[in-house]
């Protein structure tokens, strides 16, 4: 088993559990067929494995796996520290007096003095023999024994392994009938020391026999012998002996003086001169030398028994005393591990040798050079662990008393001679051997004196003192040759201290160090003099006050010397802070003046050289702590002595200050330790505090005074106050609370402390007040803000003081209030603040404005302001890091607005571009435009310089604001044309070519922007664009933060964006939020619960076309402004009122009309503004009617217009639109108007309608000549298929024209419009609309409409036709309408089933239609507009035939020329919130997608809402043939509903809700 581990210590456990596995031997063949009698005499010597042991063995060891079969030993092991008394002390239970102790075969690492061995280690290696007359070879036994040289055996000296008991000798093991066997068994020989030189080893040979009566007759044919002790006195070498095997009769080979003069190895053989090969056998005497070989090995582990003849010499100098300079000599090239094994002896023998020579100086040089090579052998790594031993020997054993005087001597002398050849060498090593030499010097005195008492004591010390100064003298020399002595000298002197003082005058020790270092020469052994410097004050002279008093002054010059010149910094910042650690201790006397002497010298050059060092540097923590350190050890005396020591140089103080104020702040801002390193930046911040408290103390009283003040000094003491309080490792409230706990338990709040004495400082200015605002106002802010509150209200009305005295100074506190408000706004953004000061603030300096007699209104004033700001900062800040951009976008408003009012212009920028950079990132690119346009417009185009928070960013290279401008307008055009916003990009475009064309005359630019103006009108014109829904949102309830709460907001939609998901955007926003059923504004319950309720519902935008348009224009011109620069937002619901009237319900149903109006345009710096006010509108059943009649027209003619321009238009969407309004089967529209307005009753009831009444029936009378014009075309265009469905609808209109032109008379379209047939290119179509003010009322013009009858909006459920009333039309969240209209639903089911003939025709044909329609080829959406555009999914991809369609643009048409002004709507009133939701989904923007339908008679109708819904029921139905570029609308997420059950009356009525 591997213990490696184990006795390395890698493995501990004890418990584990080891298995040592058996390892089977199977015996040998032979043995076992011949049955050999494995007797008591063999069993424990026999070996019967094919194989020698030891290479079984070595299998074992080798083999990974064993195949042990389950057998072996468990066993648990445990190492065990120490030497074997230690042991048997330590664990008696494990090791007592019967275990077997097995030493190293070899030397321990340490052989301590009285540590005496002497053990002979004798391995059997293997041997050779022949068979002789033999057939076989023999088995060959080998006994060893130990013998004199008298031939007596001894007894009880051979030890077969540890534990056993001692034997006489030893027998091998027995290999059968093999010629060469390897033994490899050792066993150790112990013999009195004395005995070694006189004894042998003797192994003897005898053949053994498995049978009894052989054997026993068996004798000992061979003999081998080896001497313990070789000729020359020396140890037999350890290593393999080949000895000689001799031959003789047994008798003979008993007998020791028979072979003891002859060799014992081939080796010794030879050295005789004879030789050891050859065939014949040798005689030497009675005894022959053999062919047989035989190896042994020997090991000797003794420390008195030496293998080394020049050892050997020494040890026995006395012997022969004329070689004893030779055997000095010889020693400095024994083997080092050989002497050390008998440092004890040797030591002794030199110190003999000098004593007993002391009257002559014979062998004192070479006895001191011996001494010199021993203590260089110990100090050598390989045998550093015999210190002990040598210590050992110093204080036990050794005895030389005299000796002190012949080694001052010697290593005078070398001293003295020190630049002689020969001596520089000797001198290094013996400077490297200084502390043993003299700690054998003070034993040997201190031996002298216990005998003599104090004999010599003035020879020795003037001896010592002349050593000292010899050495002093050669420091000081230039000469190169003795820098390696020099620096030795240097490095090892402070080791004798400890030793020398025992027998030396401290006091004057101390002294002869300061010279010996002085004696250094400047510049040269710099590092070495400082490490010299580190050993003395590890000395325990330095522990003595009076030695501190003679050496501390000395060191302190030369670390300032070499801290100026920046030398050796490491090693002078060691040296500094092991001084700085004896001075700290108690038990070193008194250290006050010590400190005084090292705050005098070195404190501001310690100051400086961390000023010099950069973060980067690995010394800075170093010097920090030592700096650190001598603040702590200066008390209040130290301090105020400080100034004195600057003398009357006034600026030297003001320059200490400054430098300690700065450097204090630089590490406070970036610490040099790490922040987790709590107990270190906490001691450091303790001293810095107190430095910092009495260093005030100082700017009070030197400082202050009108004469004497320093306004800079002052400033970074309060910078310097404001950044130590605000420093992160002081903010408690960022720990847990247990560390906080200590940390105030151990050093309390240091926060409140400097913060208090801020403020005590602040108030001690008196009248220079005035120099530190606006500047100190950001520090004092910074402090304040601090989460302490005594702290806040003890520094609060600093502020009040600030006022107060610029106010007294300049009678009005304008800097005070710019500072703190930029201040402010970047301390609330990092943040600091909370509600807790905004709360504070207010109170404390509107208590203290209040009692002000000047500047209670103003103060009052001006407190508001700054509490304002800092709600919109807090709710920013909150915002900040929210993942929702649109709240963040929210807060930045908010802040901006009010920046804008209170006109500080820098922080309105900064917070225009943080809005801009959101816009940016959530793609909002015309929001992003209408930013940068609030900061193009503080601009002029002027060459005035640009003030620096102008161009505050980097991309800008501008140095007038004409230049600025141009770049912010070319921007500005550039997100405009992404946003698809191009009639703003070319109202600036037109605004910057006026500057590029007469201002700057830069005619290249000018074309460039030309061009592209020329590419925004192209667009405008043949690019289709997204019209977007918006939706109006209420957020209710106290959950939501500030600027949202209880507030409604007005949002525009993304492209394409249905209100379902526009819902489910807000609702993932606010997870918590309670989306409300009703669209009725909410109670105060609701507004001042906590919980969140949202309110979301469609509204229409309301159509402010531009005083330009005069003229009809053509509806993709418009149509940009019926969802663009729109501020007013509509939403409506029906209203009964009065009784119902079963046959006309349109005599009594009115619209309510909620009309919100938003703080600014939309599309603007946000994509959603706060609804300001709102109010509500009632619109007449008659105006209703008009304003239904009124889109009806519009819509006939933008149809007719665009199929007069564009030929290929496909003919079904005019088809439906027509069919809808003259057959008779649906006619009837305006009979119901007829009878509920048209009649004598209605007259006399309401005489005030009588101009309405008029315009209703020109409406009426306008509609045949837009019908007329339609069916000629339709007629035109239609297929033969479809002719009798033609035929029929023209037999319908004529009935209907005559009735009309009877009852209203004549109209005739306008020549003016006719002209423009046929005159625009085939793929425009274009429709006309006249100018808003030609309209009834402008919500007529509102509608978004295709000419297709598709509604612009994708996804919408509802159209114009389907009447707002059945259930299933309405959207989940709307409200219900009154139970009645549901009843009169159900009755009028029964009305379905007719259906005329020539509908079913119609039907056939359309159907047919689909049908061929469906082999059309898909066209996805991203490839007829804008690339800009994301790619529509799959499910709304369109089918387009190419020969037949177009895109449309949504068509209004022109009113008739005689229609009167727009009817003003009865009544205001005055509403808090949106009114139902009812026409939400219906009546947003795709509600004016289609003209309504004049009352309906039968089932006509539904196929009509069928056919102009066709696009959503059926992905195949053609859309209009002039939509190429038009988006088409998207699929609708739930099926469309089927078509209306209703009758006349309801349908009428809904089609007036239209807006």
């Amino acid at each position: 088993m591997d213990v490696t581990d184990i006795i390395n210590g890698k493995v501990d456990d004890e418990d584990k559990q080891h298995f040592i596995p058996f390892q089977p031997l199977a015996l040998d063949d032979a043995i076992r067929h011949k049955q050999l009698n494995i007797s008591s005499r063999f069993s424990p010597r026999v070996a019967g494995e094919n194989d020698f042991l030891q290479t079984v063995i070595n299998k074992v060891i080798a083999a990974k796996e064993v195949n042990h079969k389950g057998q072996g030993l468990w066993v648990t092991l445990k190492l065990l520290p120490g030497d074997i008394h230690q042991i048997r002390k330590e664990f008696p239970h494990l090791v007592d007096r019967s275990t077997a102790v097995a030493r190293k075969m070899g030397f321990p690492e340490i052989i301590m003095p009285g540590d005496v061995r002497n053990d002979i280690y004798v391995t059997l290696v293997q041997g050779d023999f022949d068979k002789g007359s033999k057939t076989t070879a023999k088995n060959v036994e080998v006994t060893v024994s130990v013998y004199d040289e008298d031939g007596k055996r001894l007894e009880s000296v051979i030890f077969p392994g540890a534990g056993d008991d001692a034997i006489s000798e030893y027998k091998s093991v027995i290999y059968y009938q093999v010629k060469q066997p390897r033994w490899f068994e050792t066993v150790k020989v112990a013999i009195p020391i004395e005995d070694v030189n006189r004894s042998h080893l003797r192994f003897t040979f005898r053949h053994r026999s498995s049978q009894d009566s052989k054997d026993k007759s068996e004798k000992i044919f061979a003999l081998a012998f080896v001497k313990l002790m070789r000729y020359d006195g020396t140890t037999l070498r350890d290593g393999e002996h080949d000895l000689i095997v001799y031959k003789a009769e047994a008798k003979k080979l008993e007998d020791a003086s028979t072979y003891l003069s002859l060799p014992s190895t081939k080796i010794e053989l030879e050295e005789k001169g004879h030789t050891t090969t050859g065939k014949s056998m040798q005689n030497l005497g009675s005894c022959t030398i053999s062919k047989d070989s035989f190896q042994i090995s020997t090991l000797v582990c003794s420390t008195k028994l030496t293998q080394n003849v020049d050892l050997l010499g020494l040890l026995k100098w006395r012997s022969n005393t004329n070689l004893l300079q030779q055997n000095l000599r010889q020693l400095m090239k024994v083997d080092g591990g050989e002497v050390v094994k008998f440092l004890q002896d040797t030591l002794d023998a030199l110190f003999n040798i000098m004593m007993e020579n002391s009257e002559s100086e014979t062998f004192d040089t070479l006895v001191f050079d011996a001494l010199v090579f021993i203590i260089g052998l110990i100090a050598d790594r390989k045998f550093q662990h015999f210190n002990p031993v040598l210590e050992t020997y110093i204080k036990r054993h050794f005895s030389a008393t005299l000796a002190y005087t012949k080694l001052t001597k010697v290593l005078r002398n070398y001293v003295d001679n020190a630049e002689k050849p020969g001596v520089t060498d000797q001198l290094f090593k013996a400077m490297k051997a200084l502390e043993y030499i003299f700690k054998f010097i003070v034993r040997s005195r201190i031996l002298f004196n216990q005998l003599y008492e104090n004999k010599g004591e003035a020879d020795f010390m003037e001896s010592l003192l002349q050593l000292f100064k010899s050495i002093n003298e050669m420091m000081s020399g230039v000469s190169d040759q003795t820098v390696m002595v020099k620096g030795a000298a240097l490095k090892y002197l402070p080791t004798i201290v400890n030793d020398v003082k025992l027998v030396f005058d401290p006091k004057e020790l101390s002294k002869l160090f300061t010279d010996f270092i002085l004696n250094v020469p400047m510049g040269r052994l710099t590092i070495q003099k400082l490490y010299c410097l580190i050993e003395i004050v590890h000395s325990d002279l330095f522990t003595q006050h009076d030695c501190r008093e003679i050496l501390l002054p000395m060191m302190t010059d030369q670390l300032k010397y070499h801290l100026e010149r920046q030398e050796d910094l490491e090693a002078c910042c060691q040296l500094l802070s092991n001084i700085l650690e004896v001075l700290y201790r108690k038990d070193v006397g008194p250290t006050q003046r010590h400190v005084q002497i090292i705050m005098e010298k070195l404190l501001r050059t310690v100051n400086r050289t961390v000023i010099s060092m950069g973060r980067d540097s690995e010394l800075i923590g170093n010097f920090v702590a030592s700096m650190t350190a001598i603040l702590r050890q200066m008390e209040d005396y130290h301090y105020a002595h400080l100034i004195k020591t600057f003398g009357k140089m006034r600026s030297d103080v003001v320059d200490f200050l400054m430098e300690t104020f700065i450097m204090f702040k630089n590490l406070i801002g970036k610490n040099v330790y790490p922040f987790d390193w709590v107990i270190m930046n906490m001691m450091q911040n303790k001293v810095f505090l107190r430095a910092i408290n009495q260093y005030a103390d100082m700017l009070n009283k030197k400082f202050l005074d009108q004469a004497n003040f320093e306004l800079q000094l002052w400033n970074n003491y309060f910078h310097l106050a404001v950044a130590f309080l605000t420093q992160e490792s002081l903010q408690l409230e960022n720990f847990s609370s247990a560390k906080r706990a200590k940390i105030l338990n151990k050093y309390g709040d240091m926060r409140r402390q400097i913060g208090f004495e801020i403020r005590d400082m602040w108030y001690n200015l008196g009248q220079h007040k005035i120099k530190f605002i606006p500047e100190m106002v950001g520090p004092m802010l910074e402090m304040t803000l601090i989460p302490e509150t005594e702290l806040r209200k003890a520094t609060i009305p600093i502020f009040f003081d600030m006022m107060q005295c610029e106010f007294h100074s300049t009678r009005s506190f304008q800097m005070f209030e710019n500072e703190i408000i930029t201040k402010l706004d970047h301390e609330v953004e990092g943040g600091r603040g909370d509600e807790q000061y905004k709360v504070l603030f207010d109170k404390i300096l509107l208590e203290h404005c209040r009692k002000h007699k000047y500047l209670a209104k103003n103060g009052e004033t001006f407190v508001k302001l700054v509490v304002r700001l800092m709600e919109r900062l807090l709710d920013y800040r909150t915002i900040m890091h929210d993942e929702n951009k649109e709240n963040r976008m929210s807060c930045t408003v908010n802040v901006l607005n009010f920046y804008k009012e209170i006109e500080r212009e820098e922080m309105y920028i900064r917070y225009l571009y943080k809005l801009c950079d959101l816009h940016k990132e959530c793609d909002n690119y015309t929001e992003a435009a209408y930013t940068l346009l609030l900061h193009a417009k503080l601009l002029k185009w002027s060459e005035e310089a640009c003030a620096a928070h102008l161009t505050q960013r980097d991309g800008y290279q501008a140095t007038t604001q004409g230049q600025l401008k141009d770049q912010l307008y070319q921007e500005i055009i550039h997100y405009f044309d992404k946003g698809k916003m191009w009639e703003e990009a070319i109202a600036l475009g037109k605004e910057l070519a006026e500057q590029y064309e007469n201002e700057m005359f830069d005619y290249e630019q000018l074309s460039e922007l030309l061009k592209k103006q020329a590419q925004f009108y192209e667009n405008i014109v043949k690019v289709i664009r997204p019209k977007p829904d918006y939706f109006a949102v209420g957020y209710y309830g106290q959950g939501f933060p500030t600027f949202l709460r209880n507030k409604v907001f007005i949002y525009r939609g993304k492209e394409y964006e249905r209100r379902e998901d526009f819902e489910a955007r807000l609702l993932t926003q606010f997870p918590n939020a309670e989306k409300m059923k009703t669209t009725s504004p909410p109670g105060d319950d609701i507004k001042n619960s906590p919980g969140q309720y949202i309110q979301c519902f469609t509204v229409k935008p309301k159509l402010d076309l531009p005083p330009k348009f005069h003229k009809p224009v053509s509806e993709q011109i418009v149509s940009f402004y019926r969802v663009n620069e729109v501020q007013r937002f509509e939403y409506s619901r029906p209203v009964r009122k009065g009784e119902k009237n079963p046959d006309n319900e349109f005599a009594n149903m009115w619209i309510e009309r909620t009309i919100y109006v938003t703080a600014y345009k939309l599309p603007g710096i946000l994509r959603w503004f706060e609804v300001k006010s709102v109010f509500m509108v009632e619109i007449s059943p008659l105006e209703n009617a008009i304003e239904t009649m009124q889109l009806t027209n519009d819509k006939i003619n933008n149809m007719v217009q665009q199929h007069l321009n564009d030929a290929d238009l496909p003919i079904n969407p005019l088809s439906m639109l027509l069919n809808g309004i003259v057959d008779p089967a649906v006619m009837g529209g305006f009979t119901n108007y007829e009878k509920a307005f048209f009649t004598e009753k209605y007259m006399h009831e309401h005489p005030e309608d009588h101009e309405k009444i008029e315009k209703l029936k020109d409406l009426i009378a306008w509609q045949i000549p837009f019908l007329a014009e339609g069916i000629r075309i339709h007629g035109e265009k239609v297929t033969e298929a479809l002719r009798p469905f033609h035929e029929r609808m023209e037999a319908c209109f004529k009935q209907l024209k005559e009735k009309v032109e009877k009852q209203y008379g004549i109209r005739i379209i306008p020549s003016s419009l006719d002209d423009r047939r046929g005159s625009r290119p085939r793929s425009m179509v274009r429709s006309f609309t006249m100018p808003s003010s030609s309209r009834p009322l402008s919500v007529a013009s509102v509608s978004s409409v295709s000419s297709d009858s598709t509604p612009s909006r994708p996804g919408s459920d509802g159209f114009v036709l389907e009447p707002l009333l059945p259930k299933k039309m309405h959207s989940r969240s709307q409200d219900k309408l009154d139970k009645d209209d549901l009843d009169k639903d159900k009755k009028e089911k029964k009305k379905e089933k007719r259906n005329s003939k020539h509908q079913e025709i119609f039907d056939k044909e359309l159907k047919s239609t689909d049908i061929s329609l469906q082999q059309s080829e898909a066209v996805i959406l991203s490839e007829t507009i804008s690339p800009l555009r994301p790619q529509r999914p799959k499910s709304q991809v369109i089918n387009v035939i190419a020969s037949e369609r177009r895109f449309s643009v949504s068509p209004s048409s022109p009113a008739s020329q005689s229609t009167p002004p727009p009817i003003t709507p009865r009544t205001k009133l005055p509403f808090n919130l949106q009114s139902n939701l009812e026409l939400n989904g219906i009546s947003s923007l795709e509600m004016a997608d289609i003209p309504p339908p004049l009352p309906l008679k039968g089932s006509m109708a539904d196929y009509g809402n069928l056919m102009e819904n066709q696009e959503l029921i059926s992905p195949t139905t053609p859309p209009a043939a002039h939509q190429r570029h038009l988006p088409p609308p998207l699929p609708s997420k739930t099926p469309p509903p089927p078509p209306p059950k209703t009758t006349r009356k309801q349908t009428s009525v809904d089609s007036g809700i239209v807006q």
